[in-house]
């Protein structure tokens, strides 16, 4: 099954990284991704800005260009961003804003939907949420005011599953990814999701799964394709995320030929 990778980071030593309460990742390079993933169908991907990177920007541009054409980025991004980086960064090929509610390294929660809002109607650009879901339902009102948003590792905790259904029955994304970091099974989560939307539940990698308990593994596509038909994964696993980013990828001249080899 090809794949397009919604969520991972490239942890790149080159540039400058910033410790999170006291912790800093090995690297994980554009090279050690390819080769993580080496017997994976990957078509394209979104990387994503960890908290450890902060509000540093070149190590996505650089990446950006290192995987090509097929591939986005998501980058934490600062209120009093000056209009000219913003505009350098969506040349480069950053899709969305990325608000890391859980671990901090971004934006504060209190400008999200000012932030949010500005990306969006000067650049298309979405947000993702990296968030536990026991804390959407007092942000309800706030992310209401937000047009457009995704949600990472399936919100994380079993017992805010009520608050991410709310959301994906409004047509929010939400991001199979990270399963390491769960306090539940996802087989039955990822079913819930995809009965309420089809479109809506992108794979990702997460790898390299910084502070993972259990970190990504070919078990997790092969959980996967144990549980779902071929149709679901292709929506799962290609399709929807495919979709999510593609104005981006059509726009940069990435996103035609899906049986260029990336290699």
């Amino acid at each position: 099954m090809k794949v397009f990778d919604s969520h991972f980071h490239i942890i790149n030593p080159d540039y400058p990284l910033t410790p999170n309460n006291g912790y800093l990742p090995d690297p994980f390079t554009v090279a050690d991704y390819k080769k993580s993933t080496k017997t994976i169908d990957i078509r394209g991907g979104a990387i994503v800005s960890g908290s450890f990177q902060a509000f540093e920007q070149e190590y996505l541009i650089h990446a950006l260009k290192d995987l090509g054409k097929d591939y986005v980025g998501v980058a934490n991004i600062p209120l009093d961003m000056p209009q000219d980086e913003l505009k350098r960064l969506d040349d480069a090929g950053v899709v969305a804003v990325r608000f890391n509610v859980n671990r901090g390294g971004s934006e504060t929660i209190q400008n999200v939907g000012r932030l949010s809002n500005e990306l969006f109607d000067k650049f298309g650009w979405h947000t993702e949420l990296y968030i536990n879901s026991r804390a959407l339902a007092d942000l309800r009102h706030l992310l209401l005011s937000i047009p457009s948003f995704s949600i990472d590792h399936l919100g994380l905790s079993k017992d805010g599953l009520d608050n991410l259904y709310y959301w994906a029955e409004k047509g929010v994304k939400v991001k199979a990814t990270g399963f390491g970091r769960l306090d539940f099974e996802p087989i039955k989560v990822i079913r819930e999701l995809y009965k309420i939307n089809p479109d809506g539940i992108m794979f990702g990698s997460d790898l390299p799964s910084t502070r993972s308990k259990t970190p990504f593994s070919i078990k997790d596509l092969e959980l996967l394709t144990d549980n779902f038909s071929e149709v679901e994964l292709d929506k799962i696993l290609f399709s929807n995320a495919y979709n999510f980013y593609k104005k981006m990828l059509h726009r940069t001249g990435g996103g035609i030929n899906l049986h260029r080899d990336r290699r």
